[in-house]
């Protein structure tokens, strides 16, 4: 009987340092090194998603800076500056930005077309922090908030598709600061852009997801100038995040 437990004992212990191994693994492979962790507090009350931003919990919320340059020249600071704030409660996540643009443009009309090559915000949610591909799949959304506060995606026809529907969107000028606020419903990667009954989930502390937060800056050109993101991006792609989920940081649903 003894030496069973004893087996037993040491079967439990190989399993779990196995168990350990092998999410190690998994961890180093889907993520990048030295992403953020940016821990959000909870709000007992939602914020109004107006463009003011004047509720009390976003003080308890950290500032995160948009300064990783992905794509594009050096740009001066008027020219460009961002960061940002989150805070959540059990139906939604709420993104607060502050955003220092000297030029606003949103030439491609049609919503589908070019959406990425206007001034837009785009906000990069990985639901369970799994990383790795999500080019046309819904492993993570990629939503790009136009300043007509539309927001798209790739669906999994490879095609544009909206996801309005998902969010709540609005903006307003605060001297030369753009103060833009949004409220996310968050859905896993069961999400069927064919169904109208997908459900979001409820959130609750403790939670891990994968965050990234980036700005298409276009000052008049037909293209986007530059692409500013919230996390590094080493390599020769350092725009790689829209398809590839390993590059969000940690988002970590606090108290």
């Amino acid at each position: 009987m003894t030496n069973n437990r004893l087996l037993l004992s040491a079967l439990k212990r190989v399993t779990f340092l196995w168990a350990m191994l092998t999410f190690s693994t998994y961890a180093a492979d889907s993520h990048d090194q030295d992403r953020t962790h940016y821990y959000a507090p909870f709000a007992s009350q939602a914020p109004k998603v107006d463009g003011v931003a004047n509720e009390s919990v976003w003080q308890l919320a950290k500032w995160q800076q948009l300064d990783n340059r992905w794509l594009g020249p050096e740009y001066s600071k008027e020219d460009f500056q961002g960061r940002y704030k989150v805070v959540w409660t059990k139906n939604k996540l709420y993104l607060m930005a502050e955003i220092i643009d000297d030029i606003l443009i949103d030439s491609h009309r049609d919503p589908l077309s070019q959406y990425w090559d206007d001034d837009c915000l785009e906000i990069f949610i990985d639901e369970d922090f799994s990383g790795g591909d999500h080019q046309f799949n819904h492993n993570a959304f990629a939503y790009h908030f136009s300043l007509d506060n539309q927001a798209i995606d790739i669906g999994t026809d490879k095609q544009a598709r909206s996801y309005s529907h998902h969010v709540e969107s609005q903006w307003k000028q605060a001297d030369d600061k753009v103060i833009w606020e949004l409220s996310i419903d968050i859905y896993t990667d069961e999400y069927q852009d064919l169904v109208t009954d997908n459900q979001s989930i409820t959130l609750s502390a403790g939670k891990i997801m994968g965050l990234m937060v980036a700005y298409c800056d276009n000052d008049g050109s037909e293209l986007r100038e530059n692409f500013i993101g919230s996390e590094s991006a080493p390599g020769p792609e350092p725009d790689r995040g829209w398809k590839d989920a390993g590059l969000f940081g940690k988002l970590i649903l606090a108290k």
